[in-house]
């Protein structure tokens, strides 16, 4: 019998390699294997295409995806499951702007190569013409990778290995520190930082292999910039990412257009050149280029182009553009007002955890007088997740009214009393207004309620939001 990297050779040799290569990156680099089942992706819905003779007018996958789905070459079932694939891959491409921790990174490459593997089990007759499809059985994830990885990265020497190895190590340290910065205001005791070392490690590795691979040249560039290994050199680390965008890295020329767009140490600000790298980013599909693209044109007043391009990012599955586009749909900005596709890029990029667009969710949500349960729970999750990772005022003072007036089904005086002392303590002069009115209110209902209640239990939980709003 087949395993599952065999059974998928025999339905395309190309996209068996795409599979094999995710595949052994889900353990140790899972973001590779994302980047991966994202370029299994785009060739399945080449391959689909080519069998029909569809030629496609846009580079988009989302385009792709949803042309195939309006000619009817792929039924509603297939078209979600490419869609997924497509935004787990996005997720691969910047893993820390979906506060991810390591652990559900790994779970979501394993997600997504089972995903991937059925759904070249449902296509497998259609595409290859065989009435019949092979049995198999899926051969469990190889942790023995990883070590084959490190032996080539240490023993001999192999830039790619190297370079990999550093983006393992690159990929931890940016969810440790994500975790680390949301424990800041959660813990009285010092968090323990493990991200440094990981970032350290990260850097030695792309040094390593920076004279031979140009991804691992950028990778290095950017360590620099960042001080990974503890000292800062932007002007070595600008160079490294100008030299690799000449090489033809994408990640790089999007990167060079955006120093080049807000100006950076070693680079003046030049909208000329700007327009030029993030143009080349963009070909290639780089989607933060094409929302930086989006933003250039949006600043010279050219609603049409910036419309375009943050359409193109949005689509591509970049959170920023998503909830970039849901402002303009709302503002017919460069386009036609649209409610309906406003609120759905707004849920999009919200789902994607894009901390403004999580905030006017959960806005909405709370002051929709039809919503039920489920999404006041929903809306209660998109605040907490503003706050520990935004440390947004707007967000604990809604959450705290929230608690305050029983919107989500429960009363929590305690929860809004804390809630709003950590406002204040971050608040704006401006925040500071809108503060005290609401904690003069929350004060006297606590005093309010005390002055009623036979509740032992309810009795400490207000002595323990007096003591809170007590100054």
């Amino acid at each position: 019998m087949l395993n599952d990297i065999e059974f998928v050779n025999q339905f395309s040799n190309e996209l068996g390699q795409d599979y094999r290569k995710a595949k052994s990156f889900v353990t140790d680099v899972p973001t590779q294997a994302l980047l991966h089942v994202r370029s299994f992706s785009h060739k399945l819905v080449s391959l689909l295409a080519e069998a029909r003779a569809v030629q496609f007018e846009s580079p988009n996958l989302y385009d792709r995806i949803e042309l195939l789905n309006q000619r009817r070459l792929i039924d509603v079932k297939t078209t979600r499951a490419l869609h997924k694939l497509r935004a787990d891959g996005n997720r691969g491409a910047h893993p820390e702007k979906y506060h991810l921790t390591s652990e559900q990174l790994q779970h979501l490459s394993q997600r997504a190569i089972k995903n991937l593997l059925q759904l070249v089990d449902t296509l497998f007759t259609q595409v290859t013409h065989k009435n019949t499809k092979p049995e198999y059985y899926f051969e469990d994830f190889d942790a023995l990778a990883g070590r084959d990885l490190c032996y080539r990265a240490i023993m001999e020497r192999d830039p790619e290995s190297q370079y990999l190895v550093g983006m393992s190590l690159k990929t931890r340290a940016l969810m440790q520190r994500e975790q680390e910065l949301a424990l800041q205001d959660s813990r009285d005791d010092a968090v323990v930082e493990r991200s440094a070392d990981s970032f350290k490690q990260a850097s030695y590795w792309f040094s390593q292999a920076a004279n031979d691979d140009v991804n691992a040249l950028y990778e290095y560039g950017v360590s620099l910039i960042h001080g990974y290994s503890g000292d800062v050199d932007a002007t070595a680390g600008e160079q490294a990412i100008a030299k690799a965008a000449a090489a033809g890295v994408p990640n790089a020329m999007a990167l060079l257009g955006y120093f080049y767009l807000v100006g950076s140490q070693h680079f003046e600000a030049n909208l000329e050149l700007a327009e030029r790298y993030l143009s080349q980013a963009a070909k290639l599909e780089q989607s933060e280029a094409m929302a930086n693209l989006g933003v250039l044109y949006y600043q010279q007043s050219d609603l049409k182009n910036a419309y375009q391009y943050i359409s193109r990012a949005a689509k591509a599955g970049f959170p920023h553009a998503q909830y970039h586009l849901a402002l303009m749909f709302a503002r017919g900005e460069g386009c036609d007002i649209d409610a309906v596709k406003s609120e759905y890029w707004l849920a999009e990029a919200a789902e994607q955890g894009q901390l403004d667009a999580m905030l006017a969710r959960a806005q909405s949500m709370l002051h929709d007088d039809t919503a039920l349960g489920e999404v006041y729970t929903q809306a209660e999750n998109y605040l907490r997740e503003v706050i520990k990772y935004g440390h947004s005022v707007p967000a604990m003072i809604e959450l705290s009214m929230a608690l305050a007036d029983g919107i989500l089904g429960r009363i929590d005086v305690v929860g809004s009393a804390s809630l709003l002392k950590l406002a204040l303590e971050r608040a704006s002069d401006e925040e500071r207004t809108v503060i005290e009115p609401l904690w003069a209110s929350l004060e006297q209902q606590v005093l309010s309620v005390m002055q009623m209640t036979t509740s032992a239990d309810e009795k400490v939980a207000l002595a323990k939001a007096a003591e809170l709003l007590s100054r």
